[in-house]
């Protein structure tokens, strides 16, 4: 598995009915998409759930390295590049997986975590505990999915998951989902990534 994701932070007067109109118009083009198991339309609206921000931030977890290559280099991104300029794509390497309580639920929040792999611990100890915490998040009450991957690049752990309605007491940034393409979901292999 793979993560990914490309942040568009936009003015703090910026119409976000655009983006809306946007998802809805485009949002269907990834729903068959070879090799992406879960795509995650989500924003974030300044002054709305704690955000700072107006920001359109999508979150990919891919099935394969080609499937991803093909969104970036064969024209899936261009759309995003030609509207709004290039932005940094982040990657990170799966960890776990796991399909949430909600499952079969719709999802409209998702929340991100972000931290630091700490310097001067044993890794196995960090990833098996990122394992535990991806499983805690899905047997929430509400969750329809979660994931945790690291980019090895920065030594820094995302925590993603997937919400019902509310993500009860769980930290980090909140975004509303506009639109899930997950033409390939049952193929993500669940639990440890290694």
């Amino acid at each position: 598995m793979h993560a990914m994701q490309y942040e568009l932070t936009l003015p703090a007067d910026y119409d976000m009915d655009v983006i809306r109109r946007r998802v809805a118009s485009r949002g269907h083009l990834l729903d068959a998409w070879d090799g992406l198991g879960v795509k995650a339309y989500l924003v974030r609206e300044r002054g709305v759930a704690g955000s700072p921000v107006n920001q359109y931030a999508p979150f990919y977890l891919w099935n394969s390295a080609a499937g991803r290559n093909a969104f970036l280099w064969g024209g899936g991104f261009q759309g995003i590049c030609d509207d709004f300029g290039r932005p940094p794509v982040r990657q990170w390497t799966g960890v776990a997986y796991e399909e949430g309580a909600a499952v079969g639920a719709a999802a409209r929040v998702a929340v991100r975590r972000r931290q630091r792999v700490p310097e001067g611990v044993p890794l196995s100890g960090v990833m098996a505990d990122a394992v535990r915490e991806t499983g805690r998040l899905a047997a929430g009450k509400g969750a329809v999915l979660a994931a945790a991957a690291v980019d090895t690049s920065r030594w820094e752990l995302v925590h993603f998951s997937l919400w019902e309605d509310a993500a009860p007491g769980i930290e980090g940034e909140v975004f509303r989902v506009l639109h899930l393409s997950a033409p390939e979901r049952d193929r993500l292999p669940r639990g440890r990534q290694w």
